[in-house]
């Protein structure tokens, strides 16, 4: 099984790209995060994969993070969620932001992926709410799962958005909540977060 590319960044498309590894181009499908992740074209790049086979089909997945990678496995494990789904969760959450939603039960966190309705969405909470522990939000080593709940993902989609690395992000934002206690605002969680993911 193909595991992982590194090579130089050939082409893109809406949610695909072609990775030259030694003049060989590899079409991998990706989510929206994962290609923004990847650089121009003509840089070099790597990308973590997953082959799915199927009767009439051979597809290459590629994430810009290894638990992004394991949270597809994860997903796609789920009654009802195929690779374009588990992609579409993938481009709506961050690893991170999908372990705080599996983690607190926050089904309609997970409802906001394009074509999920809030009946598989409670599907994919309650199936992966007891794995979402083992698995790190992002980068490396375990994450651990902010309170799920609008304020604390926010807070992490706004460190992300400033350039930090989920895992950086979402342990900020946890060490904020558990100073600042489950009643903390979005903002104060913001600041908090941004002083620990500096320092």
């Amino acid at each position: 099984m193909i595991a992982k590319l590194k090579g130089l960044l050939d082409e893109t498309g809406a949610d695909w790209a072609v990775i030259d590894v030694a003049g060989v181009g590899y079409l991998v499908h990706c989510s929206s995060k994962t290609l923004a992740a990847l650089g121009d074209v003509g840089e070099a790049c790597t990308i973590y994969t997953d082959l799915q086979v199927s009767e009439n089909d051979m597809r290459l997945l590629g994430f810009a993070e290894a638990a992004e990678r394991d949270w597809f496995r994860l997903l796609t494990q789920v009654q009802g969620v195929g690779g374009k789904v588990a992609l579409a969760i993938l481009s709506a959450l961050s690893p991170g932001e999908l372990q705080a939603a599996c983690a607190g039960g926050d089904a309609a966190m997970v409802a906001r992926a394009q074509g999920v309705g809030p009946k598989l969405a409670s599907r994919i909470v309650n199936e992966l709410r007891d794995k979402a522990g083992a698995l790190p939000g992002g980068g490396a080593g375990a994450v651990p799962a902010t309170p799920a709940g609008g304020a604390s993902a926010d807070a992490v989609s706004a460190l992300e958005n400033l350039g930090f690395k989920p895992a950086v992000a979402a342990r900020a934002v946890a060490a904020a909540q558990g100073e600042l206690g489950e009643g903390a605002s979005e903002s104060d969680l913001i600041r908090v977060a941004l002083k620990r993911a500096a320092g």
